[in-house]
């Protein structure tokens, strides 16, 4: 496991390699960002953002994806992998956001997890870059290169690996981290091919090391 020191210089080398990185889901308000983000689950963001530049065209608010049925509402998203189910908890999020919410998106991530299809890395997401609340959201991403690294154990959940990054990343950089480290995993450490003999942080890194040795 790395010590606090070796983590800082992980933090400080991602910095360098990705000093822009950002959330790649289009949006142009917390309303587009709640459904592109449903939509991301399990899919490519170049993906989402494919479907929903027809798709924020059509649907404004909330109201709009009621004023269709169902199907129609797949069929609009049917590019997009598990579309039915996406779909339905589209219709069911909007509901709630004007039941209870006055057709707003709620700004913590508390009222945020009560809204269909929106999960604990959704809502961090939301969060985070809709409304500037400190964040880390763990995707596949976080998970993989945080457990790598050493940063995490091989054996954690999701939500020990979010709570071992908020303990040792400083608060007010957590959702700028999240996403290096999610440029970091998605163009260098990937699942399948990870960039290991050209990596920065090899000399740190046990999965690399051993990668490496296996060459």
């Amino acid at each position: 496991m790395l010590n606090k020191k070796q983590i800082r210089y992980c933090l400080d080398v991602m910095a360098e390699m990705f000093p822009d990185a950002k959330g790649e889901l289009i949006h142009s308000n917390p309303f587009e960002l709640v459904i592109a983000v449903l939509l991301s689950a399990q899919c490519t963001d170049k993906l989402v953002n494919k479907v929903t530049a027809h798709l924020f065209l059509k649907y404004k608010e909330p109201e709009d994806y009621l004023a269709v049925s169902l199907e129609e509402l797949q069929q609009d998203i049917r590019s997009i992998g598990l579309y039915r189910t996406k779909a339905k908890n589209i219709q069911k999020l909007c509901k709630v956001l004007i039941d209870e919410y006055n057709g707003e998106v709620p700004r913590t991530k508390e009222e945020l997890m009560t809204l269909a299809g929106v999960g604990r890395k959704t809502a961090n997401v939301v969060a985070s870059i809709a409304f500037g609340e400190p964040a880390i959201a763990v995707d596949t991403h976080v998970e993989r290169v945080s457990k790598r690294l050493g940063i995490c154990r091989w054996k954690d959940s999701v939500i020990e690996v979010e709570e071992t990054l908020m303990r040792k990343v400083p608060r007010e950089e957590w959702s700028v981290t999240h996403h290096r480290i999610i440029f970091f995993g998605r163009y260098h450490c990937k699942a399948r091919n990870p960039n290991c003999l050209e990596c920065p942080l090899l000399e740190l890194c046990r999965e690399g090391k051993k990668r490496v040795k296996n060459v």
